[in-house]
Parts: C-alpha cells; structure tokens; sequence
C-alpha cells in the first residue's frame, strides 16, 4: 500500500494542488483533478497537471483547498472514498478536529504541509519543480495507520521534497514562527507605508522591500491561516508584545546603548540560526556589491562572467532605487572566493564594492 501507484486525486487546483499535479506528472501517475471551480480544473488540466475524468478510485486523495473548508473536505473524501487522505494546509490541528468530529475515523488521515509557495494564486502560477529540495512536513496524529504515513512520505518524495515529521502540535507551533509571524509583522510594518508622504517612500532601498515582500499575499487567505492558528501565534505575539515594551523603554531612556545593543544582538543571534541553502547550516558569506548597467543583457553578462571567476554565487539580490540609471547587485559568496570574484568582474569592466 505504501508503494505510490495512483491514481492520486487532488482536490483544489491553486498554486498547490496544481503543483502537486505537475510534480507527480513527471512520474507518470495518474492524477484526478477536482475543484468547485470548474475554471481552475480546466486549467490546471490544460497545463498538464492531470485530468478532470479520472474514472478510477484514488490511492491517495491531496486536500489543498483554502484553509476554512480543509476539515470538512478530508471528512468527505474519507466518507467517499477507501484512499489515504492527506491534505497541504499551513495549520494542522483545526483540520484534525474538524474531520474528527465530522467523520470519526480519521485513521486514513495523515496531515502534509509542503514548505512552498508563492505570492501568486492560481493554476497559472504552479510549477512542476515547486517542491524540489523543499521541506515537506508530516504531521500524523495517534490514530494514523503507519502504512498511510509511508505513502503520503512517497508523495512528498515523489514531488521531489524532502520530508520532517512533526507531531500537529510541534508543526502549527514551528509555522507560527518561521512563516505566519514574520508575515504579520511583515503586514505591520508595510501597514505603515498605506499613508505614508510620497517624499518619505522615494527613500525606498532593497531594506524596506524584503521586509515588506511577503506582506503583500492575500488577505483573505492569510485571515484563514492565522485565525486557524491563533493559538500558537497569541504565545508568539505576546512575547513580542513583551520585547517592543523593553524596546520603547530604551528608546525613552538617553543611556540605553547597551539595552538596545542587547535587543539587536538578539536579532542577530535568531538570523543566524535560519538554515542556508539546502537546508544545510549557515554559513558567514563575503557580500560583493557590483553596479549594474539599466540595460537589456547586462544582468546575463554579469552572472557568466562570475562563472568565469569560479566563484559559486551563494545568494543574490537586486537593488534598482527609484530614479536612478544603474542597479546594484548583491552577490553573496564564500571567503575563499571574494578576491578571485573581484579581480576577474574589475577585469572586465565592472565596478565592484566590498
């Protein structure tokens, strides 16, 4: 039962689902596709991820409908149908109460949350690659057949993820401070650009728009998310709540140099810990700054001839300031390769800053 043979019936064809369906059309399985959006169907169906008229009773059936509706639709896939039911919502403990109450048996039921996504919606914005060395958490719960667990790790697998499982519990209480959190304080702080002097957002620079980035997902979406995950977000916040207390109290002293210094270097400490690529550790990378031509080609010319220094560009960010001719690009590399990076760009042309 564990092997993953399909056909696999994915009910909501958003970002999601509709990855899911292209990831696991690379493999050759057989995918349903279901929506109360007969538009969304039809196109996830034209791009490849699958088939409306799947005739053939599921192995495996993937929730990924908006968060409100995920309880009751795993109740009724497991009413309808004898497959493992899995789903792809961002919190686990309202859908394992909802189904609970509405269905009984939630033995088949093993809950997945695939690490991914993006500010667009839709089937138009999914990927066959999505997932790829994504994370892909599996929360089964104390009833979960272990054979169930197996093949919803098979999908996450096949989709090209790599897996951790967590218990409901520990999952909602990881997202709320790696993902539902810093969109929250994301939103807070973009909030107070609504009404800003158009003066004050020409001093705009590459700081204020990775913080806000992720605030403009969609409302309604995240009011789902975060209201499902109020729990472990009323802790978390409290606790901030606690931290911009001390903050404005040493902002309000004239000696608070060494508290704000504190404050910050907790800032610090928390950043470092986020994982690098991969996955893997984090790593101190040497930031080189190049100045960048607003002309077509120049970015492609840049990045062949990093190549052509043997440095591996680690990370990446653009800077193009309003009104002004030029960009500038951050390229992140490891110690050993800064100098070979900079003397080869230097060669050709570029102007580079360490």
């Amino acid at each position: 039962m564990s092997e993953l043979r399909g056909p696999v019936r994915i009910v909501g064809t958003g970002l999601i689902g509709t990855s899911i369906g292209l990831a696991l059309a690379r493999l050759g399985v057989v995918v349903e596709l279901v929506d109360a959006d007969p538009d969304n169907a039809l196109m996830a169906e034209r791009i490849g991820a699958g088939s409306r008229l799947v005739q053939i009773e599921p192995q495996l059936v993937v929730v990924a409908v908006p968060p409100d509706h995920v309880g009751t639709v795993i109740a009724e896939q497991l009413e309808q149908t004898d497959a493992v039911v899995t789903d792809a919502a961002s919190v686990k403990s309202k859908p394992l109460t909802d189904a609970r109450r509405l269905s009984g048996d939630v033995s088949r039921y093993v809950g997945g949350h695939p690490m991914a996504g993006s500010e667009r919606n839709g089937p138009l914005a999914a990927r066959a690659d999505l997932f790829d060395g994504a994370t892909w958490a599996i929360t089964p719960h104390e009833t979960s057949d272990p054979e169930a667990v197996e093949l919803v790790r098979r999908l996450a697998e096949a989709a090209g993820a790599r897996t951790v499982e967590l218990s409901v519990e520990d999952h909602d209480l990881g997202v709320a401070r790696v993902s539902h959190l810093p969109h929250l304080m994301s939103a807070l702080a973009a909030g107070t650009l609504a009404d800003a002097p158009s003066s004050h957002l020409q001093l705009s620079g590459q700081g204020v728009r990775d913080v806000t980035r992720i605030a403009a997902g969609d409302p309604k979406l995240w009011t789902q998310i975060v209201s499902a995950n109020s729990t472990a977000l009323t802790g978390l916040l409290e606790q901030i709540r606690g931290e911009l207390d001390r903050l404005l109290v040493a902002l309000g002293k004239e000696e608070a140099a060494d508290e704000l210094t504190s404050i910050l270097g907790q800032g610090v400490s928390g950043a470092v810990r986020v994982p690098g690529k991969h996955g893997a550790p984090h790593i101190d990378l040497v930031t080189v700054l190049v100045t960048i031509p607003d002309r077509p080609g120049q970015l492609a010319r840049l990045f062949a001839d990093a190549a052509e220094s043997g440095a591996n560009v680690e990370d990446l960010r653009i800077d193009h300031s309003p009104g002004r001719p030029v960009g500038e690009v951050e390229l992140a590399v490891k110690p050993g390769s800064v100098d070979q990076l900079v003397d080869v760009l230097t060669e050709r042309g570029w102007v580079v800053h360490r």
